[in-house]
């Protein structure tokens, strides 16, 4: 096999591909990429850990068509430094590839075409959703993903379109994250209700990222099919069943207490300094329009911090695992900025997203008292219905 290929043409698809490629795998081969020709003019791209697929395919000018197989991360750090210009690859008899770009000059270990797996065949993607969109579901819910292996059906997000609506939830089990909106006529009649791996979720936003326009995707039995731009991701559904949220969901809060979002984030980030390091564990003291942020650890000290807020009920005491909120606050602005049609400033050399209506991010809690769910949303946000559920902590 021979090719030429430019070098920024290569080194973004192989950014996408390479990114599902095992560092440490105990199928090496698995540490390889698959590069193929496919008709007169265009060179495919595969990276598979047997769970997750990519596939990402570009123009080149193959001047003999085959396959070859290399170690791709190696592949990567390799192309990424080479100068913009045309990359020439040329694989001997021996499965060893050489490597040309002007001056630089590598010969790279390769395997045999027989030994890299077979990937899924593509099935069909009559779905649509659009970029922006999927983006959104997953920024909003992956964080709230369990990183326990051993938790199987948590360790992905629940996707459900049914009836126009299209949903995500995700959950580690100490908190959940909800988030729903209304696609309206042009959504079709096709429904779906599967479990996606995170790590397949993460690769798909890196692939949606910066493409305009809508996802296609689709299922069989097994797997789930999502091709943005031209680039197809294939991933295996998790099996098993996932819990009933909506029993987790809260009812009977009649508490409302709303704040600034940037002004919570910062004040948490700073009295959680002093927290307990096992437990995480802040303390918020809601009463008539403040709350008051305070941490302690038997060893090291305490801190605390008055918030403003809109309330005018009962002196509530609750418990949160400060990560928990740390790490809702830190991607809900970033999500209602891009949801809200945000514009940029400039302000003290720093570029700052600011909302149109030139208003800043409310947050609102919803409670029943110190011992219940606490439900989270973005205050009169009517882009999309979500909600964040968590457990408190006893304090």
């Amino acid at each position: 096999m021979e090719f030429i290929i430019k070098q920024g043409v290569l080194k973004d698809e192989l950014g996408f591909v390479q990114g599902i490629v095992e560092k440490k795998s105990t199928i090496p081969v698995l540490s390889n990429i698959l590069i193929e020709s496919v008709g007169e003019n265009t060179i495919r791209f595969v990276g598979t850990d047997l769970d997750v697929t990519i596939r990402c395919e570009a123009e080149a000018d193959i001047k003999k068509a085959g396959s070859m197989c290399i170690q791709a991360r190696k592949l990567f750090d390799i192309v990424r430094l080479l100068p913009d210009a045309d990359v020439h690859f040329t694989k001997e008899d021996n499965e060893w590839v050489k490597v040309k770009c002007q001056k630089s000059n590598f010969k790279l270990a390769g395997v045999s075409r027989e030994q890299f797996p077979e990937v899924p065949s593509f099935k069909s993607a009559p779905m649509k959703l659009s970029t922006d969109i999927f983006n959104h579901f997953i920024q909003n819910t992956a964080f709230a993903i369990t990183n326990e292996q051993s938790r199987f059906t948590l360790s992905g997000a629940k996707f459900m379109i049914e009836n126009g609506t299209a949903r995500m939830v995700t959950t580690d089990g100490h908190r959940l994250a909800f988030i729903e909106k209304k696609l309206g006529d042009g959504a079709g009649k096709e429904n779906m209700d599967s479990l996606i791996p995170k790590k397949a979720l993460m690769e798909l936003t890196k692939i949606a990222r910066d493409a305009d326009g809508e996802v296609s995707f689709g299922q069989d039995e097994n797997h789930i099919y999502f091709e943005v731009g031209g680039r197809l991701l294939i991933t295996r559904k998790l099996s098993g069943t996932f819990p009933n949220y909506e029993m987790v969901i809260p009812k009977d809060n009649d508490k409302t207490v709303v704040f600034d979002a940037e002004e919570m984030k910062n004040a948490i980030r700073r009295v959680s300094l002093m927290a307990d390091e096992r437990t995480r564990s802040v303390r918020l003291t809601i009463k008539p329009n403040e709350i008051e942020i305070g941490a302690q650890s038997s060893e090291e000290g305490e801190a605390n911090e008055k918030v403003a807020a809109e309330y005018a009920g009962e002196e509530v005491q609750i418990g949160f695992n400060a990560q928990y909120l740390q790490e809702f606050l830190n991607v809900v602005g970033a999500g209602e900025s891009e949801a809200s049609e945000s514009t940029e400033k400039e302000t003290e050399g720093e570029t700052v997203r600011v909302k149109e209506t030139g208003n800043r991010l409310k947050i609102a809690f919803e409670f029943k008292d110190g011992n219940a769910q606490t439900q989270m949303n973005i205050a009169g946000d009517t882009n999309y219905n979500y909600k964040y559920i968590v457990m408190p902590l006893r304090i």
